[in-house]
C-alpha cells in the first residue's frame, strides 16, 4: 500500500492551501490534486460534503475540514511539533487559527467578491481550474456564471453594504499589526510555524492573490509578503519564543482583532443560532454589524471554548486573555 496522501484542493481555496502548507512543513508524502470535472467521480467517492480540501489517506479514508485534517495528521506525524510546548502559547496559537479560519475568511471572501476587478479575476481562475479544456467562449460563459453565483453569496460571511467598511478596516489594521509583529521573527510564534500561521496565512495568501487586497498587502506590508511566500514552503528555522518576547506586538493583534471584533461577533452568532434567529446584530467597536447567523461558526466557537475549559492550569493564560478582552468570549 502506498504511503502517499492525496489532497483534493484548489489554489483559490484558503483552507486547501492551508492543509497543503502543513503537509509540506511536515514532509508528509502527498499528491496535490486540483479538484475539477476531470476527477469529480473520484472526489465524490471519498467526500461527505462537496467542499475542499479533501484528504484521502493511504488507508483510503476521506477526511474533510482543514482543522480536523491537521489534528488527525498531527497524531500520526508529531515531529516537528506544530505547537509550542507551553500550554498557554499552544492555546493562543489555536485561538489565532480559529480567528484566521472564521474572521480572516471574511477579509478574503469580502475583498474577492466586492469589486468587479476582483470578481473577474477570481471567477476566471476558478473556471480555468474546475473546467480544464474549455473553449474561450465556454470559459467566458462559465466565468460569468461563477461570478454571478459568488457575488450573491457574500452574505454568507456577513459582507454587506453595512459591514463592508468594518471588514476592510479590520483587514487593513490586521495586516498592519502582522507587519509590526513579523518585523522581529519569521513566523507568528517565533522561528518556526505554529498552527496559528497556517490558519491566518491561508486567508491572507489568498487575499494577496486578488487585485485589490493584494495591492494593499504589497504596498503596505513587505514583511507580510515575505511571510506569505515563506509559508508556501515553511521550515523550522529555530525555536518558538516565550510570551515575554511575543507580547509587545502579538498582544495588540489579540486585543484589537480577536478581543474587540472576532469573539464578540462569534458569541453573538452562537446566541442567534441557539435562539433560532434568522438575523442578528451586534455592536463591534461602536458600529452595528448585522447578518444572518452561521451554524458552522457556532460549532467552531464551542470547540475553542472546549479547548479553553479543558486546560488544567490557566493561571498564566487568563491574565493574557483578560488584558486582550478575550476572556469573556471564551468563558461564554
Amino acid at each position: 500500500m502506498s504511503d502517499v496522501y492525496r489532497i483534493f484542493g484548489a489554489e483559490i481555496s484558503p483552507y486547501s492551501v492551508k492543509v497543503r502548507s502543513y503537509f509540506r512543513y511536515k514532509g508528509i508524502p502527498h499528491e496535490w490534486i486540483v479538484r475539477s470535472s476531470v476527477n469529480q467521480e473520484e472526489f465524490q467517492k471519498y467526500a461527505k460534503l462537496p467542499l475542499v480540501p479533501l484528504v484521502v489517506t493511504p488507508e483510503e479514508e476521506g477526511i474533510q475540514d482543514s482543522t480536523p485534517i491537521i489534528e488527525a495528521l498531527e497524531a500520526r506525524f508529531p515531529d516537528p511539533p506544530l505547537q509550542p510546548g507551553d500550554p498557554t502559547l499552544a492555546f493562543l496559537s489555536a485561538l489565532l487559527e480559529e480567528f484566521g479560519d472564521e474572521w480572516g475568511n471574511k477579509w478574503m471572501f469580502h475583498y474577492r467578491w466586492a469589486r468587479e476587478a476582483d470578481q473577474d479575476s477570481a471567477a476566471g481562475r476558478i473556471a480555468r481550474a474546475m473546467m480544464p479544456g474549455l473553449s474561450d467562449e465556454q470559459y467566458t460563459g462559465m466565468s460569468q456564471q461563477i461570478k454571478g453565483r459568488m457575488v450573491n453569496r457574500v452574505w454568507f460571511v456577513g459582507s454587506s453594504e453595512q459591514t463592508a467598511p468594518q471588514i476592510e478596516a479590520s483587514f487593513q489594521e490586521g495586516v498592519g499589526l502582522l507587519e509590526a509583529h513579523l518585523a522581529s521573527r519569521p513566523y507568528l510564534f517565533g522561528a518556526r510555524p505554529a498552527l496559528a500561521d497556517f490558519g491566518i496565512w491561508g486567508q491572507v495568501y489568498n487575499a494577496w492573490t486578488d487585485p485589490t487586497a493584494g495591492e494593499i498587502v504589497k504596498q503596505r506590508a513587505p514583511r507580510v509578503v515575505a511571510w506569505i511566500e515563506r509559508m508556501l514552503e515553511p521550515k523550522a528555522e529555530g525555536d518558538f519564543e516565550g510570551w515575554s518576547s511575543l507580547a509587545p506586538t502579538l498582544e495588540p493583534f489579540l486585543a484589537q482583532q480577536v478581543g474587540r471584533l472576532f469573539l464578540p461577533w462569534s458569541a453573538a452568532n452562537a446566541l442567534a443560532i441557539a435562539a433560532g434567529d434568522e438575523e442578528f446584530s451586534v455592536e463591534l467597536d461602536g458600529r452595528r454589524w448585522t447578518q444572518k447567523p452561521q451554524k458552522y461558526h457556532a460549532r467552531s466557537l464551542a470547540e475553542i471554548r472546549k479547548k479553553y475549559s479543558s486546560l488544567a492550569d490557566r493561571s498564566d493564560l487568563d491574565p493574557i486573555l483578560e488584558k486582550a478582552n478575550c476572556l469573556e468570549g471564551l468563558r461564554g
